[in-house]
């Protein structure tokens, strides 16, 4: 499931969440309690931003 989860992510030009994805679940296997559903999504939004961020000023 977490392929398919990558290939979209990717597939709608989400890289930096793609990327920040294993991690996440590597986090969550070892049992952090920090990982509710808001702090999932604040981690790949911020993953996300910084992708961008350093994309753009590659231009």
């Amino acid at each position: 499931m977490a392929i398919e989860l990558i290939a979209r992510l990717r597939q709608m030009k989400l890289h930096g969440m793609a990327s920040a994805w294993p991690e996440l679940v590597a986090k969550a296997c070892q049992g952090a309690k920090e990982l509710d559903p808001e702090h999932w999504l604040a981690e790949l939004l911020a993953a996300e931003g910084a992708e961008r961020e350093v994309k753009s000023r590659q231009l």
